[in-house]
This record gives C-alpha cells, sequence and structure tokens, in this order.
C-alpha cells in the first residue's frame, strides 16, 4: 500500500507536502487546527442560538401568563366594585 501524500491547494496551485519548507509544514498544521477550531465553535454556537430560542420563548410564555393572572384580577376586583 502506498502512502497519500498531503497536498495544499492555494488558489489554483497543488503544493505537495514533501516541497513544503519546516515552517509551511508547521503553518500548514496550524491552518488545519485552525479551521477545525472553528467548525466546532460554530456547531457551538448554533447550540447555544437554539438554547437561547428555547429559554427566551420560555420567558415569554410566562411573561404572558403574568399579564393575564394580572389582568384577570383587575377585571375581578373591578367587577366587584
Amino acid at each position: 500500500m502506498s502512502d497519500a501524500e498531503n497536498i495544499v491547494h492555494i488558489d489554483d496551485t497543488e503544493i505537495k507536502e514533501s516541497d513544503m519548507t519546516d515552517k509551511q509544514k508547521y503553518l500548514t498544521k496550524q491552518l488545519r487546527d485552525l479551521n477545525n477550531q472553528k467548525a466546532r465553535l460554530e456547531f457551538q454556537l448554533d447550540q447555544v442560538m437554539a438554547s437561547l430560542s428555547v429559554f427566551k420563548n420560555a420567558f415569554i410564555e410566562t411573561t404572558k401568563e403574568v399579564a393575564n393572572e394580572v389582568l384577570e384580577t383587575e377585571t375581578k376586583t373591578i367587577g366587584e366594585e
């Protein structure tokens, strides 16, 4: 079995890892890791945004419930006068 060589694509140019300097190899590893971190953070942000939506909607619902209770109490008080 032959090992496939890593290739980096920059614009329309392919650069083989064997043609890279040690510095370039290091930088490509940094870029790869940073892209992975970005993907993980975007995934986590999707989860946070969904959770924020759920809690916001729950807060709005409880606010409506409290407002309705206040209105019902005021309506009963006015009707007793």
